[in-house]
């Protein structure tokens, strides 16, 4: 019963087509290689050794976006290379940016913010400058901050704390924009520093806005949003406005890993790399040559925009191989500012991203996706052909989220599908070939090892010794079939007598091989089963039990030695 149970036990799994089989092969092969590929890909993606492909692959996709309309409640005013010709100023004058600001107050805008440093005063009309700063509620004013080698740069005098923003923009260290801080604690710099102000006053309670936030939350207010801070759950610290949530990029969000961002970050969802915001010039403005609608009720970036002033910086839209193609500084501050008021007032979507637990699966599902194409698709050119489709499902499922402003894992997804699918293949194709190949090579040694043995066979068998045991075998095996020849009962004395048994045959019988004996022994068996019902009589006349020793199973070349004996006795009497 037990025997029986287990034959079929055995023939279940014996088949390959049973279920239990191949689900068995299929977790040992696919799942368990899914599972190492995707713990080493998560772990090298932790050690930051993907964020380079990953944030390069966001800048694609970013190019890849179709271009969103200009934002019209953002109008840039940008001081070109032919501003600062005519004008004859190299930076534009106090009295300049005064003028400036006087003449755009008269389209009413509902915010101004000014990415041009007043630290210290440049030509004429420096009171003009400080009183309309200080008076107008609608203006922030730009400051740099202090960073440990820089004591920074402070805002023109006399404008209030809650209407200065810092112009400084977070660079990755491909010196590409794709973060933007909202809010920042000045560094302490080394050193002793002169002039304490806001943006170089390092104490935590001295929290500063950007200058695109404190924009942003400038034109808001009079729609009566205003930043909530989030004081407890999961997202403790971020800042809300209306319903939108302004999550802020922990160390490892996205393709960044050890981000080490201290301050109030976000990613910078930009519109478009051209013309996404309005742009005039400032001469335009001073002439009054401008549509006063792109201004009333709206917001106003002040900025330079010649390349000479190297206010330009690199973005995603830069193209990675060919010449440089860099932004303004004050668009980027307009792209962002263009960001927060879309996202409150549009629901245009921020950039969002998986969480860690979330991008193991992810990564874990493609590699297993990589890895059961490999198992069940046998022929090469499918298997090209599946694996190709897979990475273009997997780019498209991606760019489709992209377009949803989710950033998910591309680079780690890919690799888990090609490198399981390749050692798949290797597993479930080549083991069998790697082991044929290695026991090919262990039977060539086998072979090697018998050649070398039968070549001291052969020197032994060509020995004299050798051919002399030799001729004696051949001799005795036809003295055993010529006795089977005829009956046992009757031996002939002539036939003893030719061939006598001598001192030396008796050594040489001790010689021959074993095989010898055992005919001996099967042919005495068989002759005493003949002898014992016809030929009773004859037995006993010719041989007695006591001349066979007692023992029928004596060795029959003991009893022919016996026989001869007595042959030679008798023959010796008779003479």
């Amino acid at each position: 019963m037990i025997s029986q149970v287990s034959e079929k036990f055995s023939s279940l799994f014996s088949n390959p087509k049973n279920p239990i089989r191949i689900a068995i092969s299929f977790g040992g092969t696919v799942i368990l290689t899914s599972a190492i590929v995707t713990t080493a890909i998560v772990a090298v993606r932790q050690l930051g050794v993907l964020e380079g492909f990953e944030l390069r692959s966001y800048d694609y996709f970013i190019r890849s976006l179709p271009p969103e309309e200009p934002d019209n409640r953002v109008l840039v005013v940008g001081i070109t290379e032919e501003d600062i010709q005519k004008l004859k100023e190299a930076s534009i004058s106090d009295a300049t940016m005064a003028k400036f600001l006087n003449k755009i107050e008269e389209y009413e805008p509902r915010a101004i913010g000014i990415d041009v440093l007043r630290d210290v005063p440049i030509g004429p009309g420096r009171q003009d400058l400080i009183k309309i700063l200080k008076n107008n509620e609608n203006i922030i004013a730009g400051c740099k901050l202090s960073s440990e080698s820089e004591p920074g740069a402070a805002a023109a005098p006399e404008v209030p704390k809650e209407r200065i923003g810092f112009a400084d923009l977070p660079q990755d260290p491909d010196i590409i924009m794709r973060r933007t801080t909202l809010v920042s604690t000045p560094t302490t710099p080394n050193g002793a520093v002169e002039n304490i102000h806001v943006c170089n006053y390092a104490d935590p309670e001295n929290q500063v806005l950007s200058l695109a936030f404190n924009v942003a939350l400038l034109y808001l207010d009079k729609d009566n949003i205003f930043p909530q801070p989030i004081e407890e759950g999961a997202n403790e610290g971020d800042i809300k406005l209306g319903r939108t949530l302004f999550k802020r990029l922990r160390d490892n969000v996205g393709g960044y890993r050890n981000l080490d961002a201290p301050d109030y970050q976000i990613l910078i969802k930009y519109r478009s790399g051209e013309k996404a915001i309005p742009q005039v010039s400032l001469v335009d403005v001073l002439n009054g040559k401008i549509n006063p609608a792109l201004v009333k009720d709206r917001i106003v970036m002040l900025g330079y925009t010649a390349t000479t002033k190297n206010d330009d910086f690199a973005t995603p839209y830069s193209a990675g191989d060919r010449d440089r193609v860099e932004m303004p500084g004050v668009l980027i501050h307009a792209n962002i500012v263009s960001q927060i008021i879309s996202a409150v007032w549009d629901n245009r979507p921020l950039i969002w991203y998986w969480h860690f637990g979330g991008e193991v699966l992810w990564i874990f599902g493609w590699s297993l996706a990589g890895g059961t194409l490999a198992w069940s698709i046998r022929l090469p050119w499918l298997f090209i052909l599946a694996s190709g489709a897979a990475i273009a499902i997997l780019y498209g499922i991606s760019y489709f989220l992209f377009l949803q402003s989710g950033w998910i894992p591309l680079i780690p997804a890919g690799l888990g599908v090609v490198v399981t699918a390749g050692i798949v293949v290797l597993i479930d194709r080549y083991s069998k070939t790697v082991t044929q190949t290695v026991k090919k090579l262990f039977r060539m040694d086998v072979e090697i090892d018998t050649d070398k043995v039968a070549a001291e066979v052969s020197a032994i068998t060509e020995t004299e010794t050798f051919q002399i045991l030799k001729k004696r075998a051949a001799e005795r095996k036809g003295l055993i079939n010529n006795t089977n020849d005829r009956d046992i009962s009757h031996p002939a004395p002539e036939t003893f007598a030719e061939t006598p048994i001598t001192q030396d045959a008796k050594t040489t019988t001790t010689d021959v091989m074993e095989d010898g004996n055992q005919k001996a022994r099967e042919l005495i068996i068989l002759q005493n089963d003949d002898n014992n019902q016809s030929n009773s009589e004859n037995l006993e006349e010719t041989t007695t039990t006591e001349e066979l020793g007692g023992e029928a199973t004596d060795d029959y070349l003991q009893q022919l030695q016996k026989r001869g004996i007595r042959m030679r006795n008798k023959d010796d009497n008779e003479l």
